[in-house]
């Protein structure tokens, strides 16, 4: 009887052990030629055994890799992809930098003052009072998000003041959008109403309609 500890190691189990008995096989085959037919052979039945490959760009790709890692490497066919090398697995990744981006209020984000930053370099005129009026409507709204309190507009205007370093301010005449219709409108987000069926508006279904019978002679 053939045990499990007395067999090869199998590289990537997802293919079965006979696979892996063929890939032994081929090593043992003496031809160039009838190698490259059996690897051939092998890895459409590999395409066959696991068909959600297919969907994976470049899966004949894939398959090609995946018989010279079953192989561990020593498989000496001709391949029309680039043979890879045990190095490229045992590679480690290169570290990601993460942004050491100091956020003045983590409440408003990065993005915001992005856009800030944007906005100081526009040109002056109506477009850029209509953008620093956006921008203040927005941080009204991110400050709601996180804190349902009450916010002036005042202080919007001293966090827009703060974040731009002086050099966007919110004219006196300008009026932010009201906090109770922020706090509705995310309100109805998170909880919309029920839409109605067919033709019938909510709270307003057709009257029955009764057929008039005619009296028995």
């Amino acid at each position: 009887m053939e045990y499990n500890t007395s067999r090869s190691k199998m590289n990537i189990s997802e293919y079965g052990r006979n696979i892996q008995k063929m890939i032994e096989h081929i090593k043992t085959v003496e031809s160039p030629e009838k190698r490259n037919i059996l690897a051939k052979a092998i890895i459409q039945v590999m395409g066959q055994l696991n068909p959600h490959l297919r969907d994976v760009s470049d899966f004949k790709h894939k398959l090609w890799d995946h018989l010279f890692i079953m192989s561990n490497f020593s498989l000496d066919v001709e391949s029309p992809y680039p043979i890879p090398s045990a190095e490229t697995l045992t590679k480690k990744p290169e570290i990601l930098s993460y942004p050491s981006n100091n956020i003045k209020y983590k409440h408003y984000g990065r993005h915001i003052e992005r856009m800030i930053e944007k906005a100081i370099a526009f040109p002056e005129g109506d477009e850029k009072n209509a953008l620093v009026k956006l921008i203040a409507n927005h941080l009204k709204k991110s400050y709601l998000t996180w804190s349902r309190d009450s916010v002036n507009d005042e202080d919007i205007a001293a966090d827009l003041a703060t974040l731009s370093g002086g050099k966007l301010t919110l004219d006196d005449k300008v009026r932010l959008h009201n906090t109770s219709d922020i706090l509705y409108k995310s309100k109805k987000k998170k909880h919309p109403l029920p839409k109605a069926h067919g033709n019938q508006k909510q709270g307003n279904y057709p009257k029955p309609h009764f057929k008039s019978r005619k009296p028995n002679p």
